[in-house]
C-alpha cells in the first residue's frame, strides 16, 4: 500500500472505527477523524467536530484527503427514521461532500444485512446505502462485513458473558462468518490505496471454509473463556419475547431489538467466496480461536467480564 495517504474517517471513534485508526497510524498515514465529543490529542490525527448531518463539517473532513473510509453508520435505532438518518441519509451526506472535495478514493462499510433488505430495516437502510455509493461519481469499493469481533467490541460481549456462565443462548440453527476487527481494518486500508481495483463488492472473512454454525461458534467461546458450554438454539418466537424484555429495561441501549432478532434468524449469514479480497491484496491473518481468546483476555483485564 502505498505510505503516508491522507485519510478521512468517519466513525474513529467507534470500535471498528478505532481499530482501523490505530493501523492507519502505525501504517503511517495521515488521518482526519470525524468525532462528536471533543478527543484527547492523539500524533498523526486531525479531529473534526461534527456529525453526519452538519455538511460543511463534512467538507472539512474531506479537505486534502486522498481517500474517504466512511465505517460510521446505525446498526440500532429505534425505528425506521434512525436507520435512514443514520445509513442513507448520512452516506449520501459523506459522497457529497467527498465530490466537492475532489475525493479520488471512496471505501464504504455496510454489512453482510444488505445481502438480504427485506428482513429488517437495518439490512434495508445498508442495501440504500450500497447504492447510493454504487451510483457515485467516485471510484469507490463496498465491504459487506460478518459478524466482526475482537478487543473493545460490546456487541458480542453479552455472547462472552454467557459463556462465563456456562451456557450461551443462540438464534435457531444456521451459519455464519466472522472477522477480527483487525483483519477488518487492513482490508479497509488496502481498498483505500488509489492502485486498489475499483468497484469491487467485498464480503471478507477469518478464511474458514463454510464459516461457523451457531453450535460451533458457541462451543469456540466457550474455549477462548476456558470453559465447556452447553449451547442452545433459540426459537425465534422467545428471542422476540427477549428483545421486548430488553427494551424495557435499557430502553434505547438494547441490544436486542426486534429487528435484529429478525436477521439474527436467519439461516445463512455466510460471505460469498465469489466475493472475497483478491488475494494479492488481502487476506485474513487473525485465527478466529485465538482472536477470541484474545478478546476475551482484554475483556478480563478491563473488568467487562
Amino acid at each position: 500500500m502505498v505510505a503516508d495517504l491522507k485519510l478521512a474517517i468517519t466513525g474513529a471513534t467507534g470500535f471498528v472505527g478505532g481499530r482501523l485508526l490505530g493501523l492507519a497510524l502505525a501504517a503511517g498515514h495521515q488521518v482526519r477523524a470525524l468525532t462528536r465529543r471533543p478527543q484527547p490529542e492523539l500524533g498523526g490525527v486531525t479531529w473534526i467536530a461534527g456529525a453526519l448531518d452538519i455538511p460543511d463539517r463534512l467538507e472539512q473532513l474531506c479537505q486534502g484527503a486522498d481517500a474517504v473510509i466512511h465505517v460510521a453508520g446505525v446498526i440500532n435505532a429505534r425505528d425506521a427514521t434512525g436507520f435512514e438518518a443514520g445509513n442513507v441519509t448520512g452516506t449520501a451526506a459523506m459522497l457529497a461532500a467527498a465530490e466537492k472535495a475532489g475525493i479520488k478514493r471512496f471505501v464504504h462499510v455496510s454489512s453482510l444485512a444488505a445481502r438480504e433488505p427485506k428482513l429488517s430495516i437495518y439490512g434495508a437502510t445498508k442495501a440504500g446505502s450500497e447504492a447510493l455509493v454504487a451510483a457515485s461519481s467516485i471510484p469507490s469499493a463496498i465491504v459487506r462485513p460478518p459478524a466482526v469481533y475482537g478487543p473493545g467490541d460490546k456487541e458480542m460481549l453479552e455472547l462472552f458473558r454467557m459463556a462465563k456462565r456456562g451456557f450461551v443462548l443462540l438464534p435457531p440453527h444456521g451459519r455464519l462468518s466472522v472477522i477480527h476487527a483487525d483483519d477488518l481494518g487492513r482490508l479497509l486500508l488496502a481498498l483505500a490505496d488509489p492502485n486498489a481495483p475499483k468497484g469491487l463488492l467485498v464480503e471478507p472473512d477469518d478464511g474458514r471454509h463454510r464459516g461457523w454454525s451457531h453450535e460451533e461458534f458457541g462451543l469456540a467461546l466457550g474455549k477462548a473463556l476456558g470453559r465447556r458450554v452447553t449451547t442452545f438454539s433459540t426459537p425465534r418466537p422467545i428471542l422476540t419475547f427477549f428483545a421486548g424484555i430488553d427494551r424495557l429495561l435499557r430502553r434505547d441501549r438494547a441490544k436486542l431489538t426486534s429487528d435484529r432478532v429478525a436477521y439474527f434468524c436467519h439461516p445463512d449469514w455466510i460471505v460469498d467466496p465469489g466475493r472475497g479480497a483478491p488475494e494479492s491484496l488481502w487476506r485474513p491473518e487473525v485465527d478466529t480461536e485465538v482472536g477470541l481468546a484474545e478478546t476475551a483476555s482484554w475483556y478480563r483485564e478491563q473488568g467487562w467480564l
